[in-house]
């Protein structure tokens, strides 16, 4: 087992020397009984204030809660260390962390929206509790942000087109690799396209309520007009290399599905332009007859997100306005005869996304509404935050662990894909294989 890690206030990461790392499943604070694996490349320790360290005593099996330390001639009051993860990682463990009794808010602030992960010291240096579930190289950190980057940002911004100026700030800022990608133009280039949307995610990247953390995005101020998105993409498209897509919806906007009149008029253009590549959406799938006229007018991928297959938790943290989960499941569906490729955004959360009575559901929506792919994305979220909302809600039972969670998905429908990234048209399977697949499918 890897040793317990424990911050400073100025950040300065320590291992202890005797306790064990312990890690979190919802509320529960657990030895890990699964092997971690090393701090990838792109990953990034990362302190938790406020939390208090909690570590496993290798003699009796206890539970430690670290409220002082000594480091070196100092005595300090220790924080929790988690880690932050690069894209084509799930977590299947949370970092353990007690908050002190009588803890005030300024003592312990609501975290920002990232997917916290424990970590511990292993006998090569760092190490976090995940699982690679997508090994795609183009997504690789490595090949972003590079030194050429704010000169592909600028000369593009030169067209004019005002979509170009929020991805640049996307691109440099934020530092999202899709807005990237349109830069370099390769892979999938992103058109954010709604500055409103018609949920409240409590775990919102780009609007938050009064309180908690600032986003850490920045929504489109002003909505781009169809022309604009179609320049946009018919440009990507026709000098892209690699896996080349534009997709709709980004975490700098809103639902673009407010704006689907629009978009589909944007669709047509494109298509009236090129044939080349794929048109993706992603989207919270809350108006089915609108995804299906986009479906009509070329859209060929969709991506819908959710947390939960359970009413109660999806209502609970998207907090919809003017539709619910059932009319997810209807766009799904609605795709789906489309002929469109259906993928879920899954946010998973260990210990409450892979309890028994959620995976089941979960298991049931896959093979009754023919998923081509579930898109594992680690929820970003104060574990603490969204565990008020999930401990009572959802489907019941006993976490059964996130590998238990991926393997009973990939056994409820044949030829489903198990990834992080949204699959371009040539890496999608031949429709006569992927029909043939469907057809073996038992719910």
């Amino acid at each position: 087992m890897p040793r317990l890690l424990f911050a400073d206030d100025q950040g300065r990461v320590y291992d202890h020397p005797e306790l064990l790392a312990a890690a979190r499943s919802g509320d529960r604070v657990v030895r890990p009984r699964e092997r971690p694996v090393a701090l990838p490349a792109g990953a990034s320790l990362c302190l938790l204030p406020g939390r208090r360290p909690v570590g496993v005593d290798p003699a009796s099996g206890a539970l430690v809660v670290l409220d002082q330390v000594r480091v070196g001639r100092r005595r300090i009051v220790p924080h929790a260390v988690g880690a932050t993860l690069p894209p084509g990682y799930t977590r299947t463990l949370l970092p353990a962390a007690a908050r002190p009794p009588l803890a005030t808010l300024s003592a312990t602030p609501v975290l920002p929206q990232w997917a916290y992960t424990a970590a511990g010291l292993g006998a090569g240096g760092p190490v976090v509790f995940a699982l690679r579930t997508d090994r795609r190289l183009h997504w690789d950190p490595r090949r972003h942000s590079t030194p050429d980057l704010p000169g592909r940002v600028e000369a593009l911004c030169a067209t004019g087109n005002p979509i170009y100026r929020q991805l640049a700030r996307c691109a440099l800022e934020w530092r999202c690799f899709t807005a990237q990608n349109t830069f370099y133009r390769r892979d999938e280039g992103a058109i954010p396209s709604s500055a409103s949307c018609n949920a409240a995610c409590v775990g919102c990247l780009s609007e938050q309520d009064e309180g908690m953390p600032p986003p850490s995005h920045e929504r489109i101020v002003r909505p781009p007009s169809a022309d604009e998105m179609a320049d946009l993409a018919v440009r990507h498209l026709a000098h892209a290399t690699g896996r080349v897509m534009v997709s709709f919806g980004q975490g700098c906007e809103g639902e673009p599905l407010l704006r689907w009149k629009e978009i589909e008029r944007a669709i047509r253009r494109i298509r009236s332009e090129t044939r080349r590549g794929s048109i993706h959406l992603n989207t919270n799938g809350s108006l089915p007859e609108a995804l299906g006229r986009l479906c009509d007018a070329g859209l060929d991928s969709v991506r819908i997100s959710l947390n939960s297959a359970s009413p109660d938790l999806y209502q609970a943290y998207y907090r919809p306005r003017g539709y619910g989960l059932a009319d997810v499941l209807r766009s799904v569906r609605m795709a789906r005869r489309k002929g469109a490729y259906v993928a879920l955004n899954l946010l998973t959360f260990p210990g409450v996304t892979d309890r028994a009575g959620e995976v089941e559901r979960l298991r049931r929506l896959v093979a009754g509404a023919d998923v081509d792919q579930i898109q594992t994305r680690p929820l970003a979220i104060d574990p603490d935050v969204y565990m008020e909302i999930a401990r009572t809600r959802g489907g019941g039972g006993p976490p059964l662990g996130v590998p238990a969670l991926i393997r009973a998905l990939r056994r409820a429908r044949p030829g489903l894909v198990i990834g992080n990234f949204s699959r371009a048209r040539l890496e999608r399977p031949p429709p006569a294989r992927a029909d043939r697949a469907r057809a073996g499918a038992r719910p």
